[in-house]
């Protein structure tokens, strides 16, 4: 039995490897490295770990959608059937432009903010109301609709101890919402 899904949201491939829409990809390999969940298989069109989080912790399930992000429903979608959880058992960790960078927050469900991974999971899960941990990453200079996917595809310019300690914070979040009572 499966205590929680949780999910980062990225795009596969090397080339997106350390760009700001990746970090929730960088927050799950962290996680997994943290709970000592090292075994992954190709599950549910992502990247799939099984274990607890902690010695004692609940059971969780960490994935990577390798459908790419806009996409990303089609990957989580199946896997929350698969094993059967509510809504509100599925964690998703994302990239948040309206956040500045090194700013981490959770909540259930709320708008979209124009996120294309969150628009795919509203669909195929049927709702908006999982929880979420926003990893900000900051916003670039313009609004421009291409302006600002170039930003999100791009690599962080800010020093890797603050990306890293950004990414720990991030990790920090998941543990409190998944060990809340």
């Amino acid at each position: 039995m499966l205590d929680w899904l949780v999910v980062g949201l990225g795009n596969p491939g090397r080339e997106h490897e350390g760009t700001r829409h990746n970090v929730g990809f960088a927050v799950i390999e962290r996680l997994a490295e943290r709970w000592e969940i090292t075994r992954s298989r190709d599950r549910y069109r992502g990247r799939l770990r099984e274990g607890r989080a902690g010695p004692d912790g609940p059971r969780v399930a960490l994935l990577e959608p390798q459908t790419y992000m806009n996409d990303a429903g089609r990957s989580v979608g199946p896997a929350r059937g698969a094993y059967r959880l509510p809504l509100d058992r599925v964690l998703v960790v994302h990239d948040e432009i309206d956040l500045p960078f090194g700013e981490v927050r959770s909540r259930v469900g709320g708008g979209l903010a124009g996120h294309n991974g969150l628009k795919s999971l509203r669909a195929e899960l049927g709702g908006g109301d999982f929880a979420r941990v926003r990893v900000g990453v900051g916003r670039p200079p313009s609004s421009d609709p291409d302006v600002v996917a170039e930003y999100v595809l791009s690599r962080f310019r800010e020093p890797l101890t603050e990306v890293d300690a950004l990414v720990d914070r991030a990790c920090d979040a998941v543990v409190a919402v998944v060990l809340a009572p």
